[in-house]
């Protein structure tokens, strides 16, 4: 077959895709004025989790599935916009690791709003100023982000959906590597690289900035200085990458949160976060977590931070597999909550799947 005759045969391909597309989101203004009668919100996270495992039982190939989801995403960003434009904030500024796990998520037809701090992340949800917050709450190296925790304790806003985001860190500066005499990014960032630091730039001076796009404003600012940063910050402060994916263990991950108001719909596929405070007497955190084995229930993290109320009294962050709504996973919080001070379900939504760096 010739280039011509393959060509005209995708034109023809291109051309049923788009009025597909088109019938689809037909379909999804339909939906839009369903939720809009009944109050739900456009975005439901259950639904995106069922059409991310539907795509990709579906996808035989030789489009790899991360492609096919990636498209998947725009469609369904696109389609969301159309029902009600939805606003998004995130731990900022601008091409920071938080701005583009965001973006893995919602896509790029949505509003994006930077904030300053985690508080502010939330202040802009709790407020109504925008729809959703995404905030980071654990990396797969460096562990728990106390402070995203810590916000929930007194917030009323609940978890809805999680993303794990895989990181990738990259040197970039104006200069040679062998002239870099300061190198800027964030404590985690110096962590998660500190022995391809140790080996490959061991005199340069570290200097820890408030988010890794401030460490790029910074390396192309000033002589002889370098960011660790994302590609995005390379790109828009015109930095040449030297080295990427410098970080010293592969599967790097970050844990964000996405935050709002509301728990999503169970998909067979869910997690619940709780956060509890023990009595103060011997095996109270045995009790407290005996309902969980006796029935049966996969406890996938605990983490323990200090209540700041008392002397060497904790709270303690545990996530467990399954929805509220099934009995068994309700059953086990009411008999938890027997044995706990406090008991504060933080959300049931559905467990992430890992999106591109």
């Amino acid at each position: 077959m010739t280039l011509e005759a393959i060509r005209k045969k995708i034109d023809k391909l291109d051309s049923k895709i788009i009025e597909f597309l088109n019938d689809r989101t037909k379909l999804v203004l339909e939906i839009g004025q369903l939720k809009e009668r009944q109050g739900a919100q456009p975005y439901a996270p259950d639904r995106e989790s069922a059409v991310y495992r539907k795509i990709e039982a579906l996808s035989k190939g030789p489009l790899p599935k991360d492609a096919v989801k990636a498209i998947y995403r725009e469609i369904m960003s696109a389609s969301i916009s159309l029902e009600k434009p939805i606003s998004v904030a995130y731990l900022g500024p601008e091409a920071t690791f938080s701005h583009l796990a965001s973006i893995s998520k919602f896509g790029s037809s949505v509003n994006y709003v930077p904030c300053m701090s985690i508080a502010e992340v939330f202040q802009e949800v709790d407020r109504n100023h925008v729809d959703y917050g995404v905030i980071p709450v654990e990396n797969s190296i460096e562990g728990a982000v106390s402070y995203s925790l810590d916000m929930f304790i007194d917030s009323e806003l609940t978890i809805c959906s999680e993303i794990m985001f895989e990181i990738s860190h990259n040197l970039m500066a104006k200069c040679k590597m062998n002239e870099i005499k300061r190198i800027y990014s964030v404590p985690q960032v110096f962590g998660q690289c500190r022995y391809w630091l140790e080996r490959n730039l061991p005199h340069a001076e570290l200097i820890e900035t408030a988010s890794t796009t401030q460490a790029a404003q910074r390396a192309e600012q000033e002589d002889h200085a370098a960011a660790i940063a994302s590609k995005l910050a390379a790109t828009l402060y015109n930095l040449d990458i030297l080295d990427e994916g410098i970080e010293d263990l592969s599967h790097n991950v970050t844990r964000f949160l996405v935050v709002g108001r509301n728990f999503p719909s169970p998909t067979k596929h869910d997690k619940t976060s709780i956060v509890v405070s023990i009595k103060d007497k011997v095996g109270a955190l045995y009790d407290m977590l005996k309902p969980i084995r006796v029935n049966r229930i996969n406890m996938t993290k605990i983490e323990s931070r200090p209540s700041k109320k008392k002397a060497w009294d904790y709270y303690f962050f545990i996530d467990i597999e399954g929805h509220i709504q099934e009995p068994r996973i309700k059953k086990t919080i009411k008999q938890i909550e027997k044995q706990v001070r406090y008991l504060k379900v933080l959300g049931s939504y559905p467990f992430g799947q890992h999106t591109c760096r």
